[in-house]
């Protein structure tokens, strides 16, 4: 795996020659050897469409190509640091939660109303938080972060997950979301924490969650 956790709140990476990384603006904290920073107009294996989707979706988060050989710490904000390893699979996760990812993911944009439906766009609208979600496919490893520290839930059949949305860091498997709620329409606006609705992932795959509801 490319990236290896320092502590809780910084990983480091091998940078190796004809490899590429991607990380969040600002995330790098120290390097060794000969590497290179740049700003990047694709953001992975994504191509432009995937950079206008994601400036569509409000979620153009500033990205960084980073080249060459030897190593670097990244962190940010003082923020937690999860390490998800993908073997083939597709991760979702929230743009401003992505640290850094290997180039050899393919980068996309999923509209979260295409699982949820009217309820993914209220889960938009209600919480704060984007309608949009990163999705990083393919076989590599990606950090990601949160507060407070990320656990990782499994999602089996007839065994569905409920979280809070603004907890929600990421999932990946083959896991649907569906934004249930106690209140009527006209008590859950303005309310943003679970206690008001939450969000279920059922299906067959992993939840990671963090242990604040405070947004990055």
């Amino acid at each position: 795996m490319t990236f290896r956790e320092i502590n809780s709140k910084m990983v480091e990476a091998a940078v190796v020659p004809g490899r590429r990384l991607l990380s969040q603006r600002g995330a790098m904290l120290a390097y060794r050897g000969d590497v290179s920073f740049t700003p990047s107009v694709q953001g992975g294996q994504g191509g432009v469409m995937s950079m206008i989707g994601r400036r569509v979706a409000g979620e153009a988060t500033p990205l960084m190509t980073v080249e060459g050989s030897g190593t670097v710490l990244f962190g940010h904000g003082g923020h937690h640091v999860h390490v998800i390893g993908l073997t083939g699979d597709t991760l979702y996760v929230e743009a401003d939660r992505l640290l850094a990812f290997e180039g050899t993911l393919r980068q996309g944009t999923m509209f979260m109303g295409a699982q949820g439906g009217v309820m993914g766009l209220v889960r938009g609208q209600v919480t704060g938080q984007g309608l949009f979600t990163t999705t990083l496919q393919g076989h590599g490893s990606v950090a990601v972060m949160a507060h407070g520290g990320v656990f990782a839930l499994p999602v089996a059949p007839e065994r569905p997950v409920h979280v809070d949305p603004q907890a929600y860091v990421a999932h990946h498997g083959e896991v649907r979301n569906r934004l249930s709620t106690a209140l009527g329409w006209r008590e859950m606006v303005g309310r943003g924490s679970g206690e008001a609705f939450q969000l279920e992932l059922s299906g067959s795959g992993t939840v990671y969650v963090q242990a604040s509801e405070e947004k990055l």
